[in-house]
């Protein structure tokens, strides 16, 4: 169970571990042969001495076969070594903090005031926030670096800061993080009003109370669009802009199937390095030969055979845990796609069926959590991208013609019809179960908004647009 629920990354880790800590495990093309089979059928009579401790009938017929490529390496995509991604790929360059500290030396700044920076540069998140208060910074400096200071000296050194790039780094809040960035901006009516809206309407603007705002500033609506449209350029996470980023590898999905259609029909495969080619150390049959052909045998030699009977169980459990995998993987990934067999040949998500855990888990005649382990960490390559396989999962509901809808369908839908409306005057949620209604989607309102907030769209007051 824990292999499966294993990505393919993961799952390669996990075998690198094994090879590493079973010694009888092996990846290369020496395998055991008729040794083993020689030594599984020597009499037991010259294992008696000492048998308290020793389990020497191993019949290594029940740890590997003869063939020198295991039988499940067959019954696959077969991977080749010549395949394998070669590089991994990290972000390169100078990680945000490196590079504000590097802007931090064009300053001419005091020793004190530059170690303040230095701190506040480091208090910075990915975002490009300082989200702690200047008199917890102002007790950290003297806690921790001896730099007794007054919470206007911090503040000041923090206005030095949110001077480096990029615009509005350094920034306490959203409000100060935009009015950063339009005092950097070239001064022009739309600048002016926007820095206005910002700075003395924050509240208002938010909340898209455009009527209050055009009667407090006696402006026109193309005025309030063109300063609108000045605010909308801007950057609300200025950290998160930065080229360089993180040092820290890149994230990468591999897909752990692969879907194809040929000739109208759906083809899966399974990434075959999910099948690694392992079997037995040849070294180990040359252990066991020289066990067999000593004379006298000591306790030691008793011993080192009892560890590698222990080692020959492991490799042989893992070869099969590896095997039951790919199977398990194979079957279940095999059902779903023919279960959505209409989405993945149009890759409409209109065309996805209403299916559980249970469905699947009835069809193959396995326990729902081993499906659910495939589904919520294995990925599939299809001719619409690359999809985590619980998305193809989905509640049901009876529309009106009393047919069972996935609930997918219907957020499809939804998320057309909100596409569709009038920006001006967005559709409320009672607004939006009705017209889902006459589409013949009987839902509730309350059902509306949590889908709604599923797909992350607003309410509709923030929805409007002048």
């Amino acid at each position: 169970m824990k292999l499966i629920q294993l990505p393919t990354q993961a799952f390669e880790q996990r075998v690198k571990q094994e090879l590493e800590e079973n010694p009888a495990l092996d990846d290369s093309k020496d395998s055991l042969d008729d040794d083993y089979d020689e030594f599984s059928n020597q009499d037991e009579d010259d294992y008696k001495e000492e048998s308290e401790i020793i389990e020497p009938d191993i019949n290594v017929d029940d740890y590997l076969s003869d063939d020198d490529v295991p039988e499940y390496r067959t019954q696959a995509n077969n991977y080749s070594a010549d395949d394998d991604e070669k590089s991994i790929p990290y972000a390169s360059g100078t990680s945000f903090t490196q590079s504000l500290k590097d802007q931090l030396n064009t300053r001419r700044l005091s020793d004190q005031h530059y170690s303040i920076a230095e701190y506040l540069v480091g208090s910075i998140d990915n975002s490009g926030y300082i989200r702690r208060s200047m008199e917890d910074i102002a007790d950290d400096l003297a806690f921790t670096m001896n730099i007794y200071t007054e919470v206007t000296e911090v503040e000041q050194v923090l206005k030095v800061v949110q001077q480096l790039d990029p615009a509005g780094v350094g920034a306490r809040d959203l409000k100060e993080c935009l009015m950063i960035q339009l005092s950097r901006k070239r001064n022009n009516e739309s600048t002016e009003l926007a820095m206005k809206l910002v700075g003395e309407s924050f509240d208002a603007f938010s909340k898209k109370h455009y009527k209050k705002i055009l009667e407090k500033y006696h402006i026109e609506e193309d005025e309030l669009r063109d300063a609108i449209e000045e605010i909308e350029h801007l950057n609300p996470k200025p950290g998160s802009a930065y080229a360089g980023g993180s040092t820290r590898m890149v994230e990468q999905v591999v897909p752990d199937f692969t879907i194809r259609i040929k000739e109208g029909a759906l083809e899966l495969t399974l990434n075959g390095r999910n099948a690694p080619e392992l079997h037995v150390s040849r070294d180990y049959s040359n252990m066991l030969k020289g066990y067999k052909e000593a004379k006298e045998k000591s306790k030691s030699q008793k011993d080192a055979v009892m560890f590698i009977k222990q080692k020959l169980d492991g490799a042989k459990w893992f070869i099969e845990a590896i095997k039951q995998r790919q199977e398990t993987l194979f079957m279940t990934m095999s059902s779903i796609m023919y279960y959505q067999q209409e989405y993945f040949l149009t890759g409409d998500e209109r065309n996805l069926r209403p299916m559980i855990l249970k469905d699947i888990a009835d069809e193959i005649s396995m326990d729902v959590s081993t499906v659910s382990r495939v589904a919520n960490s294995k990925y599939v390559d299809t001719p619409y991208g690359t999809k985590l396989i619980k998305e193809f999962f989905s509640e049901s509901m009876t529309n009106s013609d009393g047919e069972e809808v996935s609930t997918r369908e219907i957020k499809k839908i939804l998320e057309t019809v909100i596409g569709e409306e009038s920006k001006r005057k967005p559709l409320t949620d009672q607004k939006l179960a009705e017209l889902l209604k006459e589409k013949g989607y009987p839902i509730a309102r309350r059902t509306v908004a949590k889908y709604r907030e599923q797909l992350d769209i607003p309410v509709a007051r923030l929805r409007k647009e002048i």
